[in-house]
């Protein structure tokens, strides 16, 4: 039996058991996974991204988090690693991480080229930059870029498969490696500290890599803001919508999202080093070319 923590952050209602298709992620203790999850998921819903909700649920003697399906009934969801296996014969859906042969090239290419549809429930904005399902998920990589997820690997993104409408690309889920959660609060508070820009926040967030590389000959991925930034050059407008969208955002913003979390989930020095990576990534983001 779940038992529900109140949480002044969600919009959404408490959640019920009955008739409800729910998943339950069990946070491993001291890692700070339940409250990256809850804080991006909030943040998703300022930016307008389309997201996986989640909110805070102990399960006996577990506390994690609890998010609703967004799988319709009757439907299922295609990950990237077997929808991109379909698409290019060699590739190996079965490697989990640092998998040269996840580009972005080919995520591009995939959900341009083929009849994927925006997220179910999403209402794109009228002044028409999401036109396809990629305009949608550079979003995605905004939000990456912003959190420093390092974890946007090809079994991270995927699409809902309807048996009558067709496929539409699923919103944005799993995004428990975000915003240093598995720093100590010691390290985190050296990092606040120091005068040595090479241990610096901004340093650290700098080289945070996303699971996306250049090309299939390339040895490390592309940073969290280099996917974001290569993105924006295949759909300038979109990018530059992201961008506007994340320029509304202030740091009270992002500081009441934090004074709703519970404080049995986060420590002070956690929530200071995730406040000041988000400043530090606000404005990286916005000195970006392309988006000017």
């Amino acid at each position: 039996m779940f038992t529900f923590v109140r949480n002044r952050c969600s919009s959404s209602p408490e959640y019920a058991q009955d008739n409800k298709r729910i998943l339950f992620k069990r946070g491993r203790p001291g890692t700070g996974e339940n409250w990256a999850e809850k804080v991006c998921c909030e943040i998703c819903r300022l930016l307008g991204i389309p997201h996986a909700e989640y909110d805070f649920a102990i399960a006996g003697d577990w506390k994690g988090v609890v998010s609703p399906t967004f799988v319709p009934k009757g439907s299922g969801l295609i990950l990237g690693n077997e929808l991109l296996a379909s698409y290019v014969t060699e590739y190996d859906k079965t490697k989990r991480y640092r998998t040269r042969q996840h580009t972005l090239a080919r995520v591009h290419a995939v959900l341009t080229g083929t009849q994927i549809k925006l997220p179910l429930g999403y209402r794109p904005p009228a002044s028409g930059e999401m036109v396809n399902a990629f305009n949608v998920f550079s979003g995605y990589l905004l939000l990456d870029a912003l959190v420093s997820n390092q974890d946007r690997r090809h079994e991270n993104w995927g699409l809902v498969d309807t048996p009558e409408k067709g496929l539409f690309l699923a919103p944005t889920f799993d995004h428990a490696s975000s915003l240093g959660r598995n720093e100590t609060d010691e390290r985190r508070l050296e990092r606040l500290s120091t005068s040595d820009r090479g241990y610096s926040v901004r340093s650290y967030v700098s080289k945070a890599e996303s699971a996306l590389y250049p090309g299939t000959a390339s040895q490390k991925p592309y940073t969290t803001i280099g996917a974001f930034e290569n993105a924006a050059k295949h759909c300038p407008s979109a990018g530059r919508y992201w961008g506007d969208k994340l320029s509304h955002c202030s740091g009270k913003d992002f500081e009441e999202i934090f004074d709703n979390i519970p404080e049995s989930e986060i420590t002070e020095p956690a929530k200071l080093f995730a406040l000041k990576m988000l400043e530090v990534n606000t404005e990286r983001l916005s000195n970006l070319e392309i988006l000017k």
